[in-house]
Parts: structure tokens; sequence; C-alpha cells
């Protein structure tokens, strides 16, 4: 289209640069805030309250672990520098046969009592890492915080359990079928203990009883005092469910038991036999008691063997008589009706 004079008008241009500018301005500042935020993502830790922070470092003056740790918060990782954290809330970790929320693999306790015999249980145990003490244990062990759970404070609890077990009997009273012979038993501190004896004095304590417990309250006591310096605090440890005692050990017991209950229905059927036979020979006394007063009575008082006869023939035959015919016009049972009266009226 021309104008008046001719000639073709021209459509502005400028405008249109502009926009193109500003569309690539705003793509620009967007990717710069995406590799900003992706940067400062990657070279950046947020520790969670409950936790402290630890940073290694591989430059600087001081490489290695840094021992002042980095509390809850944004905490920046420069070059060289790597920020992990550990836990510092109380915790229960169960080591346990089967798989748990703590594990999937086997990680039940194993030991053995005073003779050697092997056993097995499931231990519960609650702790904590003190915040000043997070970056002297990572520096002491090198362990991210499960891996130092799975393995040193694991083998810590096994060997401070299997300690103790290993000063004690399974069962004092209990013969193990497993062994020919069996040695006596040296507690610490005490007499030599003879297997078979029952639990007393000379057997403090054993496994399947009082023992149990005495293990563990010792075994907690032992890891305090190894893991306290070095900032984990130890807090409680149980058994989790029974002790798993060996075969041999349990159809000993069981064995034993049986031989008690048999002894014991023994003594009660010698008891009473012991009662009856009581019962007859104090019988027997008597009746001979009674033989001999009435012996006595009979030679002091001859007539009353004689008033005894008289009382069997009824009176109707004579006492001197060897042979009596009693008559057809006696009424023998008249007779007896008539005694058997008297007798029952002087009564």
């Amino acid at each position: 289209m021309t104008n008046a004079f001719g000639n073709i008008p021209r459509l502005p241009t400028g405008g249109g640069s502009k926009v193109g500018r500003t569309i690539g301005m705003v793509v620009l500042i967007l990717v710069l805030i995406v590799v900003g935020v992706g940067a400062v993502s990657s070279c950046s830790v947020t520790v969670e309250s409950g936790y402290m922070g630890i940073k290694t470092t591989k430059f600087g003056p001081n490489p290695g672990v840094q021992r002042a740790e980095l509390g809850p918060g944004f905490h920046w990782e420069g070059i060289g520098e790597k920020i992990r954290t550990y836990q510092t809330l109380q915790r229960t970790y169960s080591y346990t046969r089967e798989p748990n929320s703590d594990g999937r693999e086997n990680e039940e306790i194993t030991f053995s009592d005073v003779l050697g015999l092997p056993m097995t249980a499931d231990v519960a145990l609650t702790f904590r890492v003190r915040e000043d003490k997070a970056a002297d244990l990572y520096a002491t062990w090198r362990q991210e915080y499960d891996a130092f759970i799975d393995g040193p404070l694991r083998t810590s609890v096994r060997a401070a359990i299997a300690r103790e077990t290993e000063k004690l009997p399974v069962a004092c009273n209990a013969q193990q079928s497993a062994q020919a012979e069996i040695q006596p038993v040296v507690v610490p501190g005490g007499q030599p203990v003879a297997a078979g004896t029952p639990d007393s004095d000379d057997c403090p304590g054993q496994l399947i009883g009082p023992g149990r417990q005495i293990v563990l309250q010792k075994a907690m006591q032992a890891l305090q005092r190894e893991w306290t310096p070095q900032g984990l605090e130890i807090i409680r440890m149980e058994w989790v469910g029974s002790i798993r005692y060996p075969e041999s050990v349990l159809a000993a017991i069981q064995s034993r038991t049986t031989a008690e209950q048999n002894t014991r229905a023994a003594l009660e059927r010698v008891n009473l036999e012991r009662a009856n036979a009581e019962a007859r020979i104090a019988q027997a006394r008597g009746q001979a008691e009674a033989n001999r007063l009435l012996a006595e009575s009979i030679r002091s008082n001859p007539e009353v063997v004689r008033l005894r006869e008289i009382e069997r023939t009824l009176g109707i035959c004579p006492l001197s008589a060897d042979t009596c015919v009693v008559g057809s016009d006696i009424n023998v049972s008249a007779l007896i009706a008539s005694r058997d009266g008297v007798a029952a009226n002087n009564r």
C-alpha cells in the first residue's frame, strides 16, 4: 500500500527485538536459579534436630575429622569437605535372630557357659550418642552411625555378655549328656562347684534361673565403663525372649525333673506304707494289751470262766458234763432270746 506521495510506509521493528531480549533474560535468570539451587543443594547439608553434623576435610592446615560438631541447621560444604550426620537421639536397637525393623540379617548374640556349652539369645540395647562427643566417636571408629551399631557396638555387647556367662553354669544340677566326665566348676572368688549339686551357697547362680539377669546387669555395667568415656551412653540392656539353650541341657533338665518327681512319689508311698504299718502295730499292741488284761482278770477270778461257760450253755447243761442232750420240751430259741434281753437291759 502506498500513501499519497507514492511511498510505501515501513512497520516499526524495535518492539519485537525488545520482547525477544526480555524473554531471553527471563530464561537466563531461570537457568541461573536452577543451577544455583543445584549447586547449593550439592554443596550444603541440613542437620536436623536430634542429629549433629561431623565435617571432614581433605585440605587446609588440619585435614581429617574436625572435632567441632555442627549443630542443627544449614551448613555449607566446601571443596574437599564432607558433612555427615550422627544421630544423638536415644535409640533402642534389637540384635535378634529373626528380621526386624532394625535389620534383615541374623544379629543374635552368641555366648557359652562355664562348661563351654554354646547358647544364643536376642538382646535389646538402649543408648544415645552425646552431642559433644559425636565427632570424637566418629574419629575413633570412622564408621557411619548404622555401620557402627552393626559392627563395633554389637561386638562389644557380645563380648561383655560372653565374659559373664563363662563364669556360670547353665544349670547347677543338670548333668550334661554330651560329656562323659564333668570337672568341678570354679567360680571366681568362691569354692569349686561340683556339677549336679543343688542351687545353694556353693552355686550362686545359673543361667536357667537368677543368673540370667545377673549376667545381663554385669554386662551392661561393663559396657558403660567401656563406652561412656568415648561419648556413648548405655542406658538399658535386656533380654528379648528367653535364652536358646542347647538341646542336651534341656533334655538333661527334663530328665532330672522327671526323676525328682518320681522320687517324691516313691517317698510318699513309703511314708504311706510306714503310716499303715504303724497303725497295724498300734492296733496289735492294743489287742495284745486287751488280751493281757483279760488273762490277768481270769487268773485272778476263776469264776469268770465258769460264768462264760454258763452263758454258752444257757444254764441247761451241767458244767461238769462231757455230753449234754437238750430235751424236746425245752425251747432253746426262747432261752437265747431271754438271755439276750437280760444282757441288753444290763448295758
